[in-house]
């Protein structure tokens, strides 16, 4: 029996980002799972707050040269690599010039999120899918952590339905206590379109007249879990009238609970 294969989609993770209690779980999750006998891989965006020289990123050529097309135009993909030596992991960095050099994360200097996070979110969602198909990395599982993942549940059930690389994939959504999630610019709808997506494809990213990033990726997942103690009870309340495995949230020493989660969705045995 081969190694199930877990993939950790984030938006930020320790010790390369810190802005939200998701980078603690995004570095300690997979490090958990790898030494209870799984192979993962981690992809997270290129933030530019993060120290190339002190944490030892490079680029990784054979994964570069990509572009990805967001609201028309074509943005080239960078994919840099860095090692965890005390976690014996590799962490996948998605870079691009135009979203990812600057040196805040989500806000500008104000407080105030940038107008581009939209095409942020879409460049990194696509590029991760990409990336794993240039991998040629089948998943067993695929976690998403944070808004910012929070397309790949749609991109992977609709637009890549027919990819033989994610057929056997489980996708799983952690939901967590995020306002950034909520009610981006309304051109979302249109930036977010890819291929032979329509409009009623993102219909469940919209809650009334407003956009509500978690709500579609709930949708889209096939497994939930409750990442923070505090969620909106909106989507809890969803959550419980849907036949969808759900793990709330699990207290502090989420660890385990997560990968029993993780091998509730496996079948026992998985082929060669």
């Amino acid at each position: 029996m081969r190694k199930k294969k877990v993939l950790i989609v984030t938006q930020e993770m320790q010790p390369y980002t810190s802005a939200t209690t998701i980078s603690e779980i995004a570095r300690q999750l997979p490090q958990y799972v790898q030494e209870h006998g799984m192979e993962i891989r981690v992809l997270m965006p290129r933030f530019g707050s993060i120290n190339e020289r002190r944490h030892r990123l490079h680029e990784v050529v054979r994964l570069s040269g990509m572009n990805i097309i967001v609201d028309d135009d074509d943005y080239p993909l960078v994919i840099k690599v860095a090692s965890l030596p005390e976690g014996r992991m590799q962490v996948y960095f998605l870079d691009n010039e135009d979203f990812f050099r600057r040196k805040h994360v989500f806000v500008d200097e104000q407080g105030q999120p940038f107008d581009d996070n939209a095409e942020r979110m879409v460049f990194f969602c696509k590029g991760v899918i990409e990336t794993v198909r240039k991998f040629g990395w089948p998943p067993d599982i695929i976690h998403c952590h944070g808004w910012m993942t929070s397309l790949v549940p749609l991109f992977l059930k609709t637009a890549y339905r027919n990819e033989p690389l994610f057929q056997q994939a489980k996708i799983v959504y952690s939901l967590y206590d995020e306002p950034l999630g909520n009610n981006p610019e309304d051109s979302f709808l249109s930036k977010a379109l890819v291929s032979n997506l329509g409009t009623e494809d993102l219909k469940a990213y919209q809650n009334g007249t407003g956009i509500k990033l978690q709500k579609g990726a709930v949708i889209y997942a096939d497994a939930v879990v409750q990442g923070s103690q505090d969620i909106e009870g909106g989507l809890l309340d969803m959550i419980a009238g849907m036949d969808k495995p759900f793990l709330p949230y699990p207290g502090e020493d989420k660890l385990a609970p997560i990968f029993e989660f993780y091998q509730s969705l496996l079948p026992e045995k998985v082929s060669e």
